[in-house]
């Protein structure tokens, strides 16, 4: 593979190596082709001296995206991109592509790119972005793991809201009706019961109008939820993750980050603990800059922005008021008007990267929320069983995957984040 070559395991090794044409050039009498395997890119070089002119002349004229057969021996050369090369002794096209591969080497669109998203994944960023993301991923699994955590599966197709029910996507179950998942919120409270501390990663659905470039109406859901545990060690909880993700990030993937313009140095910053502010400290600073924003407002892109200007960390925001919360928080002791929930907020402005908070456990305080938000309590018969049988105080969070990952990797936009984004006007290709 081109991983182990650049990671110096082959130097002088003969090899084979099958992949992707991924640019052409010539020069001095050398062909320099650049092979792409799926796991990286790498200079070949094949002499013209050493070949049939013939043979050379019909390589030169390969169009891009052929896939191609090469053999030859691994050097380590600093002229070359990334430190080594394959000094190439014979080429074969295996699978000749068409001429006029789309994606060229000038300026694109984004809808262009989106359009032509299926071969746009083939450039160098979203190839580093998706390796970024699949580690992201992996580091929190294993953290978790390590950490007494189990991984469970919960429905995807859903019959209540767990978020606003403006935001559900409505699907037909034969001859009835049911929803794309919001969140495996519910579920997860009952999973608690059976197997104590659990995550998953899964798609969530959010039928949300929004034009920004941090939504998308599918995304994937790292989210946590643990018995026993309240909103200070939840805060802890989720430091300590985001912080295990970024410094692996940083330490295995610091050519990936480079590529797309993240200083791999920046992340060696994020550290727990983070920084901790209520909301009602944060509409003081928000005020500052927008003077007309109101207590008991949720937090959007503008008031996220302000804030995350104030912090070179992510910092929380915690104890948001009832009115933004869904009805399963736990209301303040101390202020029932506040809910026992956080949000972790990316510095840079990228904002909300997790959502969660202390969950209600008590029946009839659980009872009076649901009637307080004009909820249906027969949609939540058997979530309301929870706290017949067994309560006990828990707390969990939501990570969106896209989120984070566009803060890690200093992204401009969500859809970029993702190898076929869903946007409020596309759901192609």
């Amino acid at each position: 593979m081109i991983s182990d070559i650049l990671a110096g395991k082959l130097d002088g090794s003969h090899i084979v190596l099958r992949g992707w044409l991924h640019h052409i050039r010539s020069g001095g009498g050398i062909l320099f082709l650049q092979l792409r395997d799926g796991t990286g890119v790498i200079q070949c070089t094949l002499k013209k001296d050493k070949t049939d002119p013939r043979e050379f002349e019909q390589l030169s004229a390969t169009p891009i995206e052929s896939t191609i057969e090469i053999s030859g021996e691994v050097k380590k050369d600093p002229r070359a991109p990334r430190g080594y090369e394959i000094q190439g002794e014979k080429v074969t096209v295996l699978y000749p592509a068409e001429e006029g591969f789309p994606i060229a080497k000038k300026y694109h669109g984004p809808d262009f790119l989106l359009d032509h998203r299926h071969l746009w994944i083939r450039s160098p960023k979203p190839q580093a972005i998706m390796r970024v993301r699949g580690l992201l991923i992996e580091e929190a699994r294993r953290w978790l793991i390590d950490h007494g955590y189990l991984e469970v599966q919960v429905p995807i197709l859903v019959t209540a809201a767990v978020e606003g029910g403006s935001t559900l996507f409505p699907v037909k179950y034969f001859d009835q009706k049911a929803y794309l998942t919001q969140s495996w919120q519910l579920y997860a409270e009952a999973m608690i019961s059976s197997v104590g501390k659990i995550f998953t990663v899964a798609p969530s659905f959010r039928a949300e109008k929004s034009r920004t470039r941090r939504h998308l109406t599918e995304y994937w859901h790292l989210e946590v939820e643990e018995p026993w545990l309240d909103l200070d060690g939840l805060m802890r909880l989720e430091e300590e993750l985001v912080t295990h993700i970024c410094q692996q990030i940083r330490e295995k993937m610091p050519e990936e980050l480079k590529l797309l313009g993240r200083d791999p140095e920046r992340l060696l910053k994020v550290k727990s603990p983070f920084p901790r502010i209520t909301y009602d400290d944060a509409v003081d600073l928000i005020r500052k800059s927008i003077p007309s924003f109101k207590w008991g407002t949720d937090l959007g892109y503008e008031e996220e922005k302000v804030l995350t200007e104030q912090f070179e960390l992510p910092f929380f925001v915690s104890h948001f008021p009832k009115g933004v919360k869904a009805f399963y928080h736990m209301p303040d002791p101390k202020n029932p008007k506040l809910t026992l929930s956080a949000d972790l907020l990316a510095p840079e402005g990228y904002g909300e990267i997790t959502g969660g908070g202390q969950r209600i456990h008590d029946l009839k305080q659980l009872l009076a929320r649901i009637k307080e938000e004009r909820l249906k309590p027969e949609d939540y018969k058997w979530y309301i069983d929870l706290r017949r049988y067994g309560t006990v105080p828990h707390s969990g969070f939501g990570m969106g995957v896209e989120r984070t990952l566009t803060w890690i990797c200093k992204l401009e936009h969500i859809r970029d984040s993702i190898a076929f984004p869903r946007l409020i006007n596309r759901i192609y290709p």
